[in-house]
Parts: structure tokens; sequence; C-alpha cells
């Protein structure tokens, strides 16, 4: 079942034009709530970003706008470019400069998705914020806080992504798809008669629509393009011994496999990116698996606590499916987990995410990979 409260109360729904985001809006018109359109322009003319790339936004915009203008409530496009910027595109860009493999998604759902259109929400006076994520929100048993839980459709949990949440967000933010699985959704569509019922998802990056990361970067400007982490380096075993050149660290990524071009009686995977030296250390699948993942600018978000060590289901990357695992934090901000089973190698700069059950419990950035062992208490 959709998750939408009592009907009763004032909402901004994020729009952005897809079949999520109309089938969340057509349920909550249809609730009683008083409903308000948002759809966020992100990408400006120039500043690297392409063409593509805003013609593809500005198609989703008419898609927002036709949705509302349907349902009868009014729509809103609203400037966050300069935001986007800022807090989502610059520092994809140094992540990936420094050697690390960020996920963009997060940093847009915790500082436009949600703290942005938060604020929006205070200064229209309204009550709530909905998007389309696949997740759901409930209290506690005693009352006392506000839980993530994961959406209904495993399959679509977004769950992940949205690890930023505080209480004061969850207790304004209503989820309407997450009991619902994605077939039921584009069903309601169609039901509907939306005109996106059946439009497709995008799997890219909004604004690096060819997947070209490197090519992003470089046509972002400020200096990128002399950068050491796009130049040409050694490519290393973890013996130290020279086995090739690679064609800049920001083009490879933590378990990578294919495009070394490192000649091997064995396949050889990316096993740790060296952003001081420009280095990329690479090895046998044995040396690109572990257990231990540490990550740093940790939120709690459905236990006020975490103590430990305490067993969990953890995840390190979007589409991984939660694994056992004991978790515990070294020190406060900071959470370490250890894999009951080795893992691929979590990427710096991708979540750590820790469940109980369905409850998200906490999530932070991974860091690189730990020198020592950091020890359970």
């Amino acid at each position: 079942m959709s998750q939408l409260g009592s009907g009763r109360g004032s909402v901004l729904a994020a729009m952005s034009g897809g079949v999520d985001s109309s089938t969340m809006a057509t349920l909550l018109v249809e609730a009683g709530y008083d409903v308000v359109g948002v759809t966020m322009e992100l990408l400006p003319e120039g500043a690297g970003i392409p063409a593509e790339a805003r013609e593809a936004a500005q198609d989703d915009l008419r898609a927002a706008r036709a949705t509302c203008q349907a349902l009868g409530i009014p729509h809103h496009a609203v400037d966050f470019s300069a935001r986007f910027l800022d807090q989502v595109v610059d520092p994809f860009c140094r992540s990936y400069l420094e050697g690390r493999t960020p996920n963009p998604c997060i940093d847009c759902n915790r500082h436009l998705k949600i703290a942005g259109l938060q604020q929006l929400r205070r200064e229209m006076g309204l009550d709530y914020v909905a998007t389309g994520h696949y997740a759901r929100i409930s209290r506690s048993a005693d009352g006392s806080r506000w839980q993530l839980r994961q959406a209904a459709d495993r399959a679509k949990d977004q769950s992940y992504v949205l690890f930023c949440l505080g209480q004061d967000d969850l207790a304004h933010l209503l989820l309407p798809l997450g009991g619902l699985t994605k077939e039921q959704v584009r069903a309601l569509a169609a039901e509907h008669g939306l005109a996106n019922a059946d439009r497709p998802e995008s799997q890219d990056i909004c604004f690096v629509p060819d997947g070209d990361y490197a090519a992003f970067i470089e046509g972002r400007g400020a200096g990128c393009a002399s950068e050491p982490a796009l130049e040409p380096g050694p490519i290393v075993d973890g013996r130290g011994a020279v086995l090739g050149v690679h064609n800049g660290i920001a083009r490879y990524t933590i378990g990578q496999r294919k495009g070394l071009g490192v000649a091997a009686r064995e396949p050889l995977y990316v096993c740790a990116k060296d952003a001081a030296t420009n280095t990329l250390v690479v090895g046998p699948a044995d040396e690109a698996m572990g257990r231990l993942v540490v990550a740093h600018d940790v939120n709690l978000v459905s236990a006020a606590t975490l103590e430990g060590p305490l067993r969990v289901a953890a995840k390190t990357h979007y589409r991984q499916a939660p694994q056992a695992a004991t978790a515990w934090q070294p020190e406060p901000g900071t959470l370490a987990v250890e894999f009951d089973e080795s893992q691929r190698l979590a990427a710096a700069g991708q979540a750590l995410v820790v469940y109980d059950g369905d409850r998200v419990l906490a999530g932070g950035t991974i860091a690189p990979s730990p020198n020592a062992p950091t020890a359970r208490p």
C-alpha cells in the first residue's frame, strides 16, 4: 500500500517528469492533500554541461508541467542550478581527481531533493515534501523516533541513497510509493491516463549522459585538464612492480577488470588508487576482496545511538543486496563494518549503509582502505 497518512495538510511534490513522481502526485491529490508541484532546474547553460543533458532536462520539465496541469495543481520551476554545481557537480569532479569514486545521486538527495526542498517547503508555508522515492517511513514502537525503512519492492528500494535523512526531514516527508511495486506504479499511471505511464527510466547520471566521467571533468575546466589524476601513470602490483601505464586514475574504479591494458596469466582488478603518486594498484581476484570497511561523515537514522558490536546487514554500493556483518563506531562520526564473508573491495567515496532488518540504522561515506585493522570494541 502507499504511504499517505491522513490526507490532511499541504505538500510540496517534487516533480521530475517521470512516471514515479507523476503517480506520487496523483495519489496525493486523490488522498485529499493540498498539492503544489515543484521541479528543480539543475543544469545551466555552459559550465561543461552537455547540450543533450540540458535538452533531456527541458523535456522532463515539460512533462512535469503537463502532469500538474492535468491534475489541476499549481506547478513551479525553481532554479537550483548554482546549488547543484556547488554541492553536487564540483564535489563529484574533485572526488574523482582525488582518487575516489563518488555517488552524485546521494549528494543530490542530501543537498537538493531533501535539504533544498525542505527549505523551500518552509518558505512556502507547506507541511510536507513528497518524493517518488521507493522507501518507507514509520515511527519506532515507543513513538520516540522516526524510522526509514526499505521499500516493499526490494528490487526498486532506494533507502540506500536516503541515509542522510534526519529526524526533522522524516517528520516532514511523504513517500507515497514505498509500499508499491514498480509494476503497480505503472499500472496506476496507465489507469489514471498519465502520458508518461510507459516512459523508460533514466539509468545515467543526469549531467554525464554518456557515462564518460573523465571527459566531463576535463570539459568542466577549472584547470582539471592538467590534473595528475587525468594524466598517465604507473600500474603496479601489490609488491610495487610496474606492470604498465594507465591513462589517468580518474578513469578507473575499484574492482574494475576490463580496459587495464596489462597482459597477465590471470585476470587483474583495480585494488587501489593512489592520487598522491598517480598510481593504479592491481591484483588478482583474491586481492580485490575484503571484509573491513570504514566510513566517515556518519548519519544515524532510525537509531539515536549505535551500540556495538552490533549484528547488521550492510551494503557498500547501490545494487548490492545487504550482506551479513558486524558494525561498530570506533569514534563518533565514524562507522566500521566487518562482513561475515569477503566482498568486492569498497570504493572510497561510495556509501556504507547498515540495516537492522528493513530499518536503515546509519550510513556514511566510505573512506580509503584502512592501513591497519580497526579493532572491534
